[in-house]
C-alpha cells in the first residue's frame, strides 16, 4: 500500500500527528513504536521532541523519546577501522544493536535505559536517557528506520506507525553547514567536505526509503 501523502508546517504535523498517536495508543493493549524517519537535517529530532512534549502533557509520563543516534560507533572504533570521514553512515552505526534494543524496549516492564549521542563531543554517552514502564508510547526517530539494508532491515516490522520527514535537498544541505557550525568542532571547509561525501549521500540513501512508511510528510518550512 503506497503511503499517504501530506503537505504540512511542522505545527500542522504535531496537530496531525498527536491524535492519531494517542489513538493508536488508547486502542492498542501493548506499547507501541512510532518512527519519525528521514534524512540529515530535516528537523525529524526537533519535530519527535514536541511530540514527546505534548503527549506528555496530554497524559503525563506517556511517551519517551528514542533516538537512533545513540547507537553511532564509538569514536574510537571508527578511528581504528580508518571510517571516521563516513561517520553517520549507515555502516557506522551499530544496527544490530539499535533492533535489539528496540526489540527489548517494545517488550520491557521495568525500567530501561539507552545511549544519546552529543554533537559537543562527536561521540556516544552511555545511559543518556531512560524510559519508564508507564510510557505507552514510543517515539523513534532516526534516519535509517526505513532501510532495507543489513541489520536496519529488522526495524520496520517494529514500528506500528511510520512517519517519513521529506524537506528539500538544497535546505537540507544549508541547515547541516549551520549545524555543523554552531558547534565549532571543526573549520567550515571540514564541514563542507563531510556534508558532499557522508551527509548528502546519505540523505539521497534515507530518500530511497521513504515508500515504507504510513505517511510521508513533505514540511513546508522555509529555513
Amino acid at each position: 500500500m503506497k503511503p499517504e501523502r501530506l503537505t504540512l508546517t511542522p505545527q500542522q504535523a504535531l496537530s496531525r500527528l498527536v491524535p492519531h498517536i494517542l489513538q493508536m495508543a488508547s486502542d492498542a493493549q501493548h506499547r507501541i513504536a512510532i518512527g519519525l524517519a528521514g534524512g540529515p537535517g530535516t528537523g525529524k529530532s526537533t519535530l519527535a521532541g514536541e511530540l514527546v512534549n505534548i503527549l506528555n502533557a496530554t497524559h503525563p509520563g506517556s511517551a519517551a523519546l528514542v533516538p537512533m543516534d545513540g547507537f553511532h560507533m564509538k569514536h574510537a572504533k571508527l578511528e581504528g577501522m580508518g571510517q571516521v570521514d563516513f561517520k553517520g553512515a549507515p555502516h557506522t552505526f551499530e544496527g544490530a544493536a539499535f533492533v535489539s534494543f528496540l526489540h527489548h524496549l517494545k517488550n520491557a516492564t521495568e525500567p530501561v535505559s539507552g545511549p544519546g549521542y552529543s554533537r559537543k563531543i562527536e561521540d556516544t554517552v552511555e545511559d543518556a536517557f531512560t524510559v519508564q514502564p508507564e510510557a505507552r508510547i514510543l517515539i523513534v526517530e532516526g534516519n535509517y528506520l526505513l532501510l532495507t539494508e543489513g541489520p536496519w532491515a529488522g526495524v520496520r516490522a517494529l514500528l506500528d506507525y511510520a512517519v517519513f520527514i521529506d524537506v528539500p535537498r538544497e535546505l537540507v544541505r544549508a541547515r547541516l553547514l549551520k549545524r555543523h557550525g554552531e558547534e565549532g568542532l571543526f573549520t567550515e571547509e571540514r564541514n563542507r567536505a563531510h556534508i558532499e561525501r557522508t551527509d548528502l549521500p546519505n540523505f539521497d540513501l534515507v530518500q530511497q526509503s521513504r515508500h515504507r512508511g504510513d505517511v510521508i510528510i513533505a514540511m513546508d518550512v522555509e529555513h
